[in-house]
């Protein structure tokens, strides 16, 4: 059990190369739901966006990994700029929806205008 946990520290870059494989396209949805939910999403911005772009383009890298960089580049691009309309559009929506309140716990009127 302990050289198989070592084994995967040492060779992590055939280990992901072979998850990536194994997942096929699903890993595009999976990548893509992730940056759109970290940019896209009020509630979900502890997501690790940036250090998964890093993991994505460098398993891309790898030949055997069967992700094509081009592709993945032009989906994550396009998921974190729907993500980002989609959380403007929900802010433009509810923001002045929530600072209505004069004495709100978590977000008032008062904060904001001292902010």
């Amino acid at each position: 059990m302990l050289a198989q946990v070592v084994d995967i520290f040492l060779h992590l870059d055939v280990h992901l190369a072979e998850l990536a494989q194994s997942m096929g396209p699903w890993l595009y949805v999976i990548l893509i739901l992730i940056i759109f939910a970290e940019t896209g999403l009020v509630v979900t911005p502890f997501l690790p966006g940036d250090s998964l772009l890093f993991a994505a383009g460098a398993l891309a890298a790898i030949e055997t990994s069967g992700l094509n960089v081009h592709l993945l580049a032009f989906m994550l691009i396009a998921a974190g700029i729907i993500g980002d309309a989609v959380n403007y559009s929900v802010g433009h929506y509810l923001g002045p929806k929530v600072f209505k309140s004069e004495t709100g716990l978590f977000l008032n009127k008062k904060h904001l205008i001292k902010t």
